[in-house]
């Protein structure tokens, strides 16, 4: 019989370790060998300027929060096991004011969700500056999205009540180069801001990218059925957010 030296020998025997064990425990699930792909990720601005009370506070908040956790948006959130998506929360008001009330979270599973949900439900408003600098939470939020620079995609998600009053305009944030690969959509609060149609504004000067919209809520009291649907919109789908923005309709006077 021949002999093999030590180290042939030792590698002999792991090979055949190695092979018994595969044989007992099955395939190894490539879940297991890598982390799951981001496919996209998504941050939600909330404006929590003076115009908005500590009720409207507590409705948007809160109506986050039962949007994620509704059966619909669930299941979008999830409706892909090999890959997922990133969440993020801010609140926003003038242009010295963003404050991060969820940090970059990727939703892997439905109590991923109802923490995220909790989190939300128990923040408490803090003092801030009463302005609307809605060019400022754009930058914000495009800053956060470029800590992602592995997701396929990157949507901006600003809810409002009101026109901006302070700060860079939006209008002239929009053209940075930080927002080349990010879609921004908008939830619009309230039908007018000082006699003037405030949807309108949004879509001239806060879209931004192929396929961004704006969705309107009557007031506050419907913050998370409206939420709830732009969420459903947002996710069913990559935005081609690397696409130069469409053609813009004039843009409102400020």
């Amino acid at each position: 019989m021949p002999v093999f030296p030590a180290k042939k020998r030792m590698k002999t025997v792991g090979a055949v370790f190695l092979a018994c064990l595969a044989t007992l425990v099955g395939p190894v699930p490539a879940q297991s060998l890598a982390q799951t792909q981001c496919r996209q990720a998504l941050a939600l601005g909330l404006d929590v300027s003076g115009s908005v009370d500590e009720r409207e506070y507590r409705l948007q908040l809160d109506g986050l929060a039962a949007a994620l956790e509704s059966a619909s948006v669930v299941g979008k959130l999830l409706e892909l096991p090999n890959t997922h998506i990133e969440i993020s929360v801010f609140e926003w008001s003038g242009p010295n004011h963003q404050r991060l009330v969820l940090d970059w979270t990727p939703v892997t599973s439905a109590a991923v969700i109802t923490r995220v949900a909790d989190r939300l439900r128990s923040t408490a408003r803090i003092p801030a500056d009463p302005s609307t600098g809605l060019g400022r939470a754009m930058v914000f939020g495009g800053v956060l999205l470029a800590k992602r620079p592995d997701c396929w995609s990157h949507s901006l998600d600003l809810s409002g009540d009101g026109r901006s009053n302070s700060g860079p305009r939006p209008q002239d944030v929009r053209s940075q180069d930080l927002f080349e690969n990010v879609v921004v959509n908008a939830l619009v609060v309230g039908d007018t801001d000082g006699g003037r149609d405030l949807k309108p504004y949004f879509e001239a000067v806060v879209l931004n990218g192929i396929g961004s919209f704006a969705i309107q809520a009557a007031s506050f009291d419907a913050f998370e059925q409206a939420m709830t649907k732009k969420l459903l919109r947002e996710l069913q789908g990559l935005m081609v957010s690397h696409a130069k923005p469409r053609p813009q309709p004039p843009v409102p006077n400020q």
